[in-house]
């Protein structure tokens, strides 16, 4: 879609050394993603909330390379100011796939540092903000040499497709307030190959909104998310699963338009069952909830049941709860986060987030 073998840097007037930097936020699923087929599409569309405080900040520092050997794009990598070999081999490769798009890469010694602003293994998708943070740069760094992005959306766009392809969910995090990736008639020039924008389809409400994660266990997951997906293939609830989803996302899309929180925090909490439900359907079988997930589940339940409060939850792949409400009843949730479920989460941590603006250019 992207390929440009024109993006070759003049060697008779090379750029300046320079570097570029993006802080980019993870984001969580409101209707989730799980399940892909081909080069990391989507098998049904997927509407996120983007984050704020849960972001990764990555620079990309490049320069001509006087002796580049040819075989490679050369690459220095730091993760939080250390090298990093295994994060290190997986850019390298991630960048490799990437020459067709960027074939200056190969022209220029690249230094990449990296780091989040959320402790690893804490129940946020870290290779969303990560990635998308990488993409984010790439297009800066081409737009810069050639001036080929200089209109936002299709700046944005290109960014999108290219997270993409680093990690499927990290196409959403390029946008602000939410975004929707996967074909759907509901949502203009959505696509499977990028997201799209939605912020501007939704109330006030959800822009106000809080995810205070419940970190239950950060420990590594029994079943990585790649191999999760790869079981869809073969789970008998698959394409019902699909087909769910498509029926739930107009829904959802109308609820948020119109601020109607009961229909959203049924979506919510029915999505996150539903993904480890199908966990629980894989062949083979797997549980990521743990009984401390379930206790959160259970009390985030009865709360809302005798205060009327809008206060619900959701979970990506794994144990750790995502607690969403509107900013307005803040202080009450944080009292009962205090009071009554800290005591679930791993040495008493939570994270702190809310809907947030998108990336932002350092």
């Amino acid at each position: 879609m992207y390929d440009n073998p024109r993006l070759v840097i003049d060697s008779s007037n090379p750029p300046e050394p320079g570097s570029i930097v993006w802080r980019s936020p993870s984001n969580i699923a409101i209707i989730k993603y799980w399940g892909k087929y081909g080069l990391q599409l989507p098998r049904n569309p997927s509407l996120s909330l983007t984050l704020a405080s849960s972001f990764t900040d990555t620079s990309l520092e490049y320069a001509i390379n006087d002796n580049p050997s040819g075989s490679g794009i050369d690459l220095e990598f730091y993760f939080h100011q250390e090298e990093n070999e295994a994060f290190k081999a997986k850019i390298q490769a991630f960048l490799e796939t990437l020459a067709p798009v960027f074939p200056f890469l190969k022209q220029l010694k690249l230094v990449i540092r990296t780091g989040n602003s959320f402790p690893h293994s804490a129940g946020i998708a870290s290779s969303a903000s990560a990635m998308s943070a990488l993409a984010l740069c790439l297009c800066s760094l081409e737009d810069m040499l050639f001036g080929t992005l200089q209109e936002p959306d299709v700046f944005d766009r290109k960014a999108s497709w290219v997270a993409r392809l680093g990690s499927g969910s990290a196409c959403r995090s390029v946008f602000p307030h939410a975004a929707v990736w996967g074909e759907t008639q509901h949502v203009k020039e959505a696509s499977n190959e990028y997201a799209v924008p939605v912020g501007d389809l939704i109330h006030d409400t959800f822009k106000d909104f809080h995810d205070d994660i419940l970190i239950v266990s950060s420990d590594e997951k029994s079943v990585s998310s790649r191999a999760g997906h790869a079981l869809m293939d073969g789970n008998p609830f698959a394409e019902t699963r699909y087909a769910q989803a498509r029926q739930r996302l107009p829904v959802l899309l109308d609820a948020m338009r119109t601020g109607d929180l009961d229909t959203f925090g049924k979506i919510a909490e029915d999505e996150a069952l539903t993904l480890h439900a199908l966990m629980m359907c894989s062949n083979p079988s797997y549980l990521l909830m743990q009984p401390g997930s379930v206790a959160i589940i259970e009390k985030v339940r009865a709360y809302r049941q005798a205060t009327g409060r809008p206060l619900y939850f959701t979970l990506d792949a794994g144990p750790n709860v995502h607690l969403l409400y509107p900013g307005e009843i803040i202080h009450e949730v944080r009292a009962f986060i205090e009071e009554e479920l800290k005591k679930y989460c791993e040495n008493g941590r939570y994270q702190e987030d809310w809907v947030g603006e998108g990336p932002e250019e350092m």
